[in-house]
C-alpha cells in the first residue's frame, strides 16, 4: 500500500525539497499551506494541496490524523506542539524542523543572545545531539525552539524525529547566504577578501539533505533528535570556491586575519564568519537511520545558485529577496572599502 505524507508549511524551501524526495520514493504527498503562494514547479501536478491555517490546532490535528508521515516545517513555540498531543498511535512518524541554534555554548550563551565575538557561544568540535540546549525561558528564536523540542519529547508515545539544521541552502531560500559570492561573480570582482583567513566554519544544510532525513525518518519511526547538516562542514573559502566554480568565475581570495580592516569594518565579513567553529556531527543519523551523505556543500549548492539567478533575472535583488536586506546584506558589498584595504 502506498504510504502517505502530510507536509505542514510544505510550500517553503524545506517542504518543497521533502515533497520531491517523497514523491520520487513513491509516497503520496499532501502539502498543507496557507495558500498565499502557488506550489513550486513540479509539485502542483504531483502532490495534493490542502489550505490550512497552522494556528488552527483542531484543523491541524484532524488533517494529520492517520498519515504515515507528518512533517512540520513551521512549528516554533511549545504551544505549536498542542495539535500533536492527541496523535500518539494515530500517525506513523512525526518529523519537526528545529535548529542547530538551540545548542548552548560552554560559556553559557547561545547564537541569538551573542552580541559579538567575546560572548559568541563556544562549542566542542563536532557538536553531538547530547550537547546541552538552551533552557532559559525567554523570548527569542533559539529559546523558543528549544522549548518546543522539550514539549514534543514530553508527549508520551509520540513517534517524533526532531531535526536540527544549520545554515540552510537550496532552491526557494528566502535568505541565500551564497549571494555574498554570487553577486561578486556577477559584478566581475576579481579579488575577494575573507577574514579569519577563510577558515571559518558554520555548519551548512542543503534542503536535499534535510529532505533525505525526513524520508528516512518516515520509513523508520522513532523518538530521536538528529543534526541535519552537510558533511563535511565547509570553510568559508570552500563555499566561495564552490560558488565561483559553479558560475565559471575566476577570482583571487585575499585571506585576512580577523579585524584586518579595523574594529568597525565589515570587509571580508561573510554570513558564515564566526569567531569559533560551529560543526555538527552526523554520526547519529548514520547509526539510527542508515543515512548516507548525499554529497558535500559543493556537490549540493548548484540548484540553489541556479534558483537565485533565475529569481533575480528581471528584478532588483533587494526587492526579490527582502530577507537578505534584513539580514544585513547591503554591508556585504562595500567594494570601495574592500579596494582601499586590499590596495592600501
Amino acid at each position: 500500500m502506498q504510504k502517505n505524507a502530510l507536509l505542514v508549511g510544505g510550500s517553503g524551501q524545506i517542504g518543497s525539497a521533502a515533497a520531491h524526495a517523497l514523491l520520487h520514493a513513491g509516497w503520496s504527498v499532501t502539502i498543507a499551506h496557507r495558500g498565499t503562494r502557488p506550489l513550486p514547479a513540479g509539485l502542483a501536478e504531483n502532490a495534493a494541496s490542502l489550505p490550512l491555517d497552522r494556528a488552527d490546532a483542531d484543523a491541524l490535528t484532524a488533517a494529520a490524523r492517520g498519515h504515515d508521515l507528518v512533517l512540520d516545517c513551521v512549528a516554533f513555540t511549545p504551544g505549536d506542539v498542542a495539535p500533536y498531543a492527541a496523535l500518539a498511535g494515530e500517525v506513523g512518524s512525526l518529523v519537526v524542523i528545529s535548529t542547530a541554534s538551540v545548542y548552548l555554548g560552554t560559556n553559557g550563551t547561545w547564537m541569538d543572545a551573542a552580541t559579538g565575538d567575546d560572548d559568541f557561544p563556544r562549542f566542542p568540535v563536532p557538536v553531538t545531539e547530547q550537547h546541552p540546549i538552551v533552557t532559559a525561558e525567554v523570548e527569542g528564536y533559539s529559546p523558543q525552539k528549544a522549548a518546543m523540542e522539550r514539549a514534543l519529547l514530553a508527549v508520551e508515545g509520540l513517534p517524533v524525529t526532531i531535526l536540527r539544521p544549520g545554515a540552510i541552502h537550496g532552491p526557494g531560500s528566502p535568505a541565500l547566504r551564497e549571494w555574498y559570492f554570487i553577486k561578486r561573480a556577477l559584478d566581475g570582482r576579481r579579488r575577494v577578501p575573507l577574514i579569519d583567513r577563510g577558515e571559518s566554519r558554520f555548519a551548512t544544510s542543503a534542503t536535499a539533505v534535510i529532505a533525505e532525513l525526513v524520508r528516512l525518518a518516515g520509513e523508520h519511526p522513532g523518538r530521536r533528535v538528529l543534526n541535519a547538516v552537510d558533511e563535511p562542514a565547509p570553510t568559508v573559502l570552500e563555499i566561495g570556491q564552490a560558488v565561483f566554480a559553479h558560475l565559471g568565475h575566476s577570482a583571487e581570495f585575499d585571506l585576512l586575519p580577523r579585524g584586518a580592516g579595523g574594529p568597525d569594518s565589515s570587509v571580508g565579513q561573510t554570513p558564515w564568519s564566526v569567531p569559533v567553529p560551529v560543526v555538527l556531527s552526523m554520526q547519529a543519523a548514520r547509526e539510527q537511520l542508515g543515512y548516507v551523505p548525499l554529497g558535500s556543500h559543493r556537490a549540493t549548492i548548484g540548484p540553489a545558485i541556479d534558483g537565485m539567478l533565475a529569481a533575480v533575472a528581471d528584478t532588483d535583488w533587494r526587492e526579490r529577496f527582502p530577507g537578505l536586506t534584513r539580514y544585513g546584506a547591503e554591508a556585504w558589498f562595500d567594494y570601495a572599502a574592500e579596494d582601499a584595504l586590499l590596495d592600501g
